[in-house]
């Protein structure tokens, strides 16, 4: 049983599972779009929504919270000094989950995870 299971497990790992998802936050934030599968999208959904909701505090201690997760230190810059003061303004769902069709090669569900801007 898996009560109280925050995440899924994405068949990985849990050092494996955690880098995945580092990266592509990291690569998510940077572009501001990335094109993965459904359930690894609405994960990196939830990861996005928390550090970007402690990006909008502004302060240094939000900042070293945001880098401690992600991995570009430019990122970090961009997600505190562009993206956050955007945001300010939303309550939440910074994020889309758009599914945008099926993988050719194992028929995995393909979603376009985006940043909201407006």
């Amino acid at each position: 049983m898996r009560h109280n299971k925050a995440s899924k497990r994405l068949s990985r790992t849990d050092a494996h599972r955690r880098a995945m998802l580092r990266n592509l936050t990291t690569s998510f934030l940077l572009h501001g779009k990335v094109e993965t599968t459904t359930t690894k999208a609405k994960e990196v959904s939830k990861i996005a929504e928390r550090l970007l909701t402690t990006a909008r505090r502004g302060d240094l201690h939000a900042r070293r919270l945001v880098a401690s997760y992600l991995l570009d230190p430019k990122v970090v810059q961009k997600v505190c000094d562009q993206i956050a003061p955007t945001l300010k303004d939303r309550t939440g769902g910074y994020t889309r989950v758009l599914k945008v069709g099926v993988r050719k090669g194992d028929a995995a569900e393909i979603s376009l995870l985006e940043l909201v801007t407006a």
